[in-house]
């Protein structure tokens, strides 16, 4: 029991001690020399131009790219058969990507035998309206002489009895009403075969546009390269398992992709951009049309002009919010191939004849920034106004060029040196 108070105690008394070494630390950096000039890594105030850049890493992609993609078939996957290698150069019209028409082709062969046998119904739904007429035709024919007897034998009417001359004008009138009937009928059945013949002829075209679909679909299922360049197979997605930061394979021949997926991109020559995720911090220093140097990993040594293009959303977690800017490549090369690396540099502003140091040597505490510039043989503390930071160098105001800075807090390597920190308080506890 007296040796668990005896460690508390003395833990007591070494966090007792560094808060106060810490609250004299703070007392001294507002007053009083701490550190030896030999005892501190130390660099000059400089003056001169400084350059505010932001870099960012990118992907070599061409601008206006010719995007090969599955078709719209009505099938729910297709199959690729046939596929180009990745970075094969090809020739306007040349075959990229087949996929399987097994399905097609035969929907093609239903269709063009339901073409031909609905063209067959056409043609009997023809023939049967053109017998119906013409036996319509000889029906009227009769009918009409069966009239024109009934009205000559009508004509003998005032010599006959008048039953007889009754009978003979009843005849005219019922040859009259057949011959009216007859006329009608024919009528009738003229629009009952011309629908009949329609019905057959829709049957026909149904069929006929079935088989033009299929044809065409067949057709689609061969993706051919509309400009020359270099292949650009496309990533996999049409997968069912998935996690976060895997790396997708890309398409090769076996694999199914869904219509609308893009499985190829045949990249122009003659326009490259390069696509970047930059931090969003840095956003409010581009601009559209700001030129930028772009250098591609794969080709050592050469440097390629180029300016923002476009600048898109900001997406992305919260702990890591980025937003996609495209760079126009200016000057290409014939070596420029899709998906290269590329590190480009944008510079955002240029100071001229500003003082400047080094981002470490300056110090922040309690909304002050200072510095522990030399005088006398030790380092003292120095505020300073900060004019405007970068990830290695600051600009300031209220120092002069030449004057001699430390580079690291002299508080630290006085704690260093007399052994007092958080770390010795722990190790003399476990001594003890």
């Amino acid at each position: 029991m007296r040796s668990l108070l005896a460690a508390a105690a003395l833990l007591l008394c070494a966090v007792f001690l560094s808060g106060c070494r810490d609250a004299s630390a703070q007392a001294g950096a507002k007053s009083a020399p701490v550190a030896a000039a030999s005892d501190l890594p130390t660099t000059t105030v400089k003056r001169g131009d400084v350059r505010f850049t932001v870099s960012a890493r990118g992907e070599l992609q061409g601008s206006n790219s010719e995007m090969l993609v599955a078709p719209m078939t009505g099938a729910r996957e297709l199959i690729i058969t046939f596929l180009r290698q990745p970075g094969e150069l090809v020739e306007p019209g040349a075959e990229v990507v087949r996929f399987d028409t097994t399905d097609q082709e035969f929907t093609l062969a239903e269709a063009e035998a339901d073409v031909a046998e609905a063209q067959q119904q056409v043609i009997q739904a023809e023939a049967d309206a053109a017998a119906k007429e013409e036996e319509t035709k000889a029906l009227l024919l009769t009918a009409r002489s069966d009239l024109k007897l009934a009205e000559l034998e009508a004509r003998k009417n005032p010599l006959l009895a008048a039953i007889v001359a009754r009978q003979n004008t009843l005849a005219v009138e019922a040859a009259r009403d057949r011959l009216h009937q007859l006329e009608q009928d024919l009528s009738n059945r003229q629009a009952t075969a011309r629908a009949a013949i329609r019905i057959q002829e829709a049957a026909r075209n149904k069929a006929q546009v079935k088989a033009e679909t299929a044809r065409k679909n067949i057709d689609s299922m061969t993706l051919k390269a509309k400009s020359g360049g270099y292949v650009n197979i496309q990533q996999n997605t049409n997968g069912n398992f998935m996690f976060w930061g895997m790396q997708l394979p890309v398409f090769k021949t076996g694999d199914t992709a869904r219509a609308g997926m893009a499985v190829a991109q045949i990249p122009d020559l003659h326009s490259w951009e390069v696509r970047a995720k930059i931090a969003e911090l840095d956003r409010g220093h581009l601009a559209d049309g700001q030129t930028a140097d772009i250098s591609l990993i794969a080709l050592p040594g050469q440097k390629f002009p180029g300016r923002i293009k476009n600048i898109g959303g900001t997406n992305g977690p919260p702990w890591e919010r980025k937003f996609e800017c495209v760079f126009a490549l200016s000057q290409p090369v014939p070596e420029l191939r899709p998906g290269m690396s590329a590190r480009i540099l944008v510079t955002t502003q240029v100071l001229k004849d500003a003082l400047w140091i080094p981002s470490q040597a300056l110090f922040e505490s309690d909304g002050r920034s200072f510095v522990y510039l030399h005088s006398n043989g030790s380092f003292s503390p120095k505020d300073v106004k900060l004019v405007r930071r970068s990830e290695s160098q600051v600009v300031v105001e209220g120092l002069s060029a030449g004057q001699l800075i430390a580079l690291t807090s002299p508080d630290q390597i006085s704690r260093k040196k007399d052994g007092t920190s958080s770390n010795g308080a722990m190790k003399a506890l476990k001594g003890s």
